[in-house]
């Protein structure tokens, strides 16, 4: 089998683990939340990844919540997978994720222990050399590689395609992408990321995560469209009227990066609850009220665009 060795590009669609009223995986609901991803032009589907509470979910609702998205995608887009943590457990749902027919995966931090730059090469060492899959590296908290660190490991490693930035630092972000080039796909991930894409942007990522694209996809696609096309009246407004509030109520509690997802989507109907598991906290009622309230105007200003129908 021969495997293209391409990151997804452009909006990155990141699901979220919808819960029911028992507290377990609501199948239907992520099903219709992929779904509504790939139809709205979301490039790739990262299942069971930061929105999609990896920290808190079983291997058997892990493997539900993969088995769902290759399922839903049915080839439509890529589908890659959240590993990492501990790192014996990371090489085996690289594994499963493999059995189960993903394209790649993005590896998340180890699990508590900060790593000199030896120990994190051979943690990413450890799980890239375990699968032919397409793998993302992933810079925050407590994995931030070095140029040294990552130009070793992109040489030694053509499954690695791509790495996402968490972390923010610019001056390092300059470093790896005018010395490593197009050798790899330069990923916006930090939270919220429409917020910081203005500056990612000119600095060569051209992909970004969106957790708001679970519920106004449409107003993320027309703002990135916005960047490309260098039409800064438009950036600047939507900066202004939406993306500034929501990331005001983000910032309110820690957890919000979660939890604030799953209420957009219950404010725009999906059937999810605002519902998360600890450690992160569901968004209160007042903030849910105000981000009810930035939704509506929203809706308001940036109107979702008609699709046309042909006709039999």
């Amino acid at each position: 089998m021969t495997i293209e060795r391409k990151a997804p590009t452009g909006i990155l669609g990141f699901p979220t683990a919808p819960l029911n009223e028992n507290g377990n995986i609501d199948e239907k609901a992520l099903a219709v939340n992929i779904d509504f991803l790939i139809n709205e032009g979301l490039t790739s589907i990262f299942i069971a990844c930061g929105s999609g509470e990896f920290h808190a979910i079983s291997r058997a609702e892990y493997q539900k919540m993969v088995g769902i998205a290759i399922e839903t995608t049915a080839g439509r887009v890529p589908v890659y997978t959240g590993v990492g943590g501990n790192i014996t457990d990371a090489v085996e749902l690289v594994k499963l994720s493999e059995d189960l027919g993903a394209d790649g995966y993005l590896i998340l931090p180890p699990y508590l222990i900060n790593g000199e730059q030896e120990g994190l090469y051979n943690y990413y060492k450890t799980i890239v050399q375990s699968s032919e899959l397409n793998a993302i590296l992933y810079n925050r908290d407590n994995a931030i590689v070095n140029l040294d660190t990552l130009q070793r490991l992109v040489d030694e490693f053509p499954q690695i395609v791509a790495l996402k930035d968490g972390h923010g630092d610019m001056e390092l972000n300059l470093q790896l992408v005018n010395t490593i080039g197009d050798r790899l796909e330069w990923l916006n991930g930090m939270p919220f990321a429409e917020i910081t894409m203005p500056a990612y942007y000119t600095s060569g990522f051209n992909s970004y995560s969106s957790a708001m694209s679970n519920y106004m996809p449409h107003i993320s696609k027309l703002y990135f469209d916005a960047l490309v096309e260098g039409n800064q009246q438009l950036v600047k407004e939507i900066y202004v009227n939406v993306l500034l509030p929501i990331n005001q109520i983000r910032k309110a509690k820690k957890g919000y990066a979660v939890s604030l997802i799953k209420a957009g989507m219950e404010i725009q109907g999906f059937p999810v609850a605002n519902t998360v598991r600890p450690p992160c906290v569901p968004v209160e009622q007042g903030h849910y009220d105000e981000l009810k309230n930035i939704i509506s105007s929203a809706l308001a200003k940036y109107p979702v665009a008609k699709k046309e129908t042909s006709k039999l």
